[in-house]
């Protein structure tokens, strides 16, 4: 089995900087593209930020210039680094991961992590 643990959110002042991480353990051959989502009360969950498993990166329009995605291959760990945090910004924040078992390939999530960010 396959667990995505979530750590860093919280509450912050707009302007602010928060650094989400999620770290993958479990039974894992290997891991294809990673990313974070997040879902605001009342809205669709939309992708935030993905990362293949070389690196390259995409972000949504929203993001771009304020968020960083990152990755540590060896610790199974994406990150997301958030500056210049705006009150649009508040929703659960999710990870995922595409993880090769012994079972095959499918999508993980993680549990979600609260970002509020107060003007």
């Amino acid at each position: 089995q396959v667990q995505l643990v979530e750590s860093g959110g919280g509450l912050v002042q707009a302007g602010g900087s928060l650094r989400l991480s999620c770290a993958a353990s479990g039974s894992i051959f290997s891991i294809n593209d990673m990313g974070w989502y997040r879902q605001a009360p009342g809205k669709q969950r939309e992708l935030v930020a993905a990362i293949s498993s070389g690196g390259s990166t995409n972000y949504a329009d929203s993001v771009k210039g304020r968020f960083t995605i990152s990755r540590d291959n060896a610790k199974n760990t994406v990150y997301l680094l958030m500056n210049s945090l705006k009150p649009e910004d508040t929703a659960v924040y999710y990870c995922n991961a595409d993880i090769s078992t012994r079972t095959g390939l499918r999508r993980w999530w993680g549990q979600g992590t609260q970002v509020t960010v107060s003007s």
